[in-house]
C-alpha cells in the first residue's frame, strides 16, 4: 500500500506539468490581454511599463519557463494583475477557505440524503416511494446548479421572503441555505441512484440469501451487509462529486454572491488576471487527483479482498 501510495503522489508531478503547459498556453493564445479589461483605454506607454513590470514584454516561450521556475524554486504563483501588490498565495488563502467549507457542507448533505434515498428506493423496488426517489434523482441530475440556485432565490428570497438573495457570513447562518442545497441537489441525486443499484444488486447474491435464511432480520441484513458491499461504487461518485462541488462552485458563488474562489475566478478569467487563472488551475487539479487517491484507499478498507501490490 505505502510503495502505491508513493508512486500515486510521484506520479501528480508530471500530471501537474502538463496542466500548467496547457493553462499557459491556452491564457496567451487566447484574443486580447490584461489590459483590455481595465474600463477604459490606457496610453500606449502605460501599457508597455506594466508588460515590462510583470515581464509580459518576453517572449511566450521565456515567460514559459520563468512562471515555472518561480513556482518550482519558490512555490510562487507571481502577483495578481487586477489588484496591485497582492500575490496569488494570499488570495487562495483569502476565498479557498469560503469554497472548501460550501463544499464540504454541500457533500454532507448530497451523501446523506443520497443514500438515504437509494436505501428508500431499494427496501421496496418499484413501488410507489422507488418511482418517487427516481424522479427526485432525474430531476437532480438533470438540472444544473445555477439554474436550481436562481429557482431557490426566486421562491424562498423573491415571493416567500423567507431567506436572503444572496452573501455570506457564515456557514451556519441563513444566507448559507440556498448554496448548500443548490450545490448538493445533483450530487445527492447521483448518489442516489448508485446506492440504490448497488445495493439492489448486492441484495441479490448468495451470502445474502444464507444470511436471510439463518433468520437475520431484514434492517439488520440491509444495513450491516447489503449497504456497505454496495457502497464502493458510491465512494466513487462521491469523491468525485466533492471535487466537482469544491472546484465547480463558479456559477452558484457568482450567483449568490459569496466570496469563494470560484467567483474570483470567474472575475480573474474575464480580467485575463493569468497568474490567478493559472493558480487556480493548479488547486484545483491537485484536489481532483488528491481526492481520486482518498477515494482508491478508501476501497481497501470498505472490501478487504482488494489490495494494492
Amino acid at each position: 500500500m505505502t510503495n502505491y501510495i508513493i508512486r500515486r503522489i510521484l506520479l501528480i508531478i508530471p500530471t501537474m506539468l502538463v496542466i500548467f503547459t496547457i493553462t499557459f498556453f491556452l491564457m496567451h493564445t487566447t484574443p486580447g490581454g490584461p489590459w483590455d479589461a481595465v474600463g477604459r483605454p490606457l496610453p500606449i506607454h502605460v501599457i508597455e511599463n506594466l508588460n515590462a513590470k510583470y515581464g509580459l514584454d518576453k517572449p511566450v516561450w521565456q515567460q514559459y519557463f520563468i512562471f515555472l521556475w518561480g513556482i518550482i524554486s519558490r512555490g510562487d504563483l507571481g502577483d495578481s494583475y487586477s489588484r496591485a501588490g497582492q500575490s496569488v498565495s494570499d488570495i487562495i488563502v483569502d476565498h479557498f477557505p469560503v469554497s472548501l467549507k460550501l463544499g464540504l457542507a454541500a457533500m454532507g448533505v448530497a451523501v446523506t440524503g443520497g443514500i438515504f434515498l437509494g436505501m428508500l428506493g431499494a427496501l421496496k423496488p418499484n413501488s410507489v416511494l422507488d418511482n418517487l426517489t427516481t424522479f427526485l434523482s432525474v430531476f437532480g441530475i438533470s438540472t444544473p446548479n445555477y439554474v436550481v440556485a436562481s429557482l431557490l432565490v426566486i421562491l424562498f428570497a423573491v415571493y416567500l421572503d423567507w431567506l436572503p438573495t444572496g452573501g455570506w457570513d457564515t456557514l451556519f447562518s441563513k444566507k448559507a441555505i440556498i448554496p448548500v442545497f443548490a450545490l448538493s441537489l445533483g450530487p445527492m441525486a447521483l448518489i442516489a441512484r448508485y446506492t440504490r443499484s448497488s445495493v439492489l444488486e448486492t441484495r441479490s447474491q448468495d451470502y445474502i440469501r444464507t444470511i436471510r435464511a439463518k433468520g437475520a432480520s431484514e434492517i439488520y441484513l440491509f444495513v450491516v451487509h447489503a449497504l456497505r458491499n454496495a457502497l464502493i461504487p458510491v465512494v466513487t461518485v462521491a469523491g468525485i462529486s466533492l471535487a466537482n462541488v469544491v472546484t465547480g462552485s463558479f456559477f452558484v458563488e457568482s450567483i449568490l454572491m459569496i466570496p469563494g474562489i470560484g467567483r474570483y475566478f470567474v472575475t480573474s478569467v474575464t480580467a485575463r488576471d493569468y497568474p490567478v487563472i493559472m493558480g487556480t488551475a493548479l488547486l484545483y487539479a491537485s484536489l481532483v487527483m488528491l481526492m481520486n487517491l482518498l477515494v482508491d484507499i478508501a476501497y481497501t478498507f470498505l472490501d478487504p479482498r482488494i489490495r494494492y501490490n
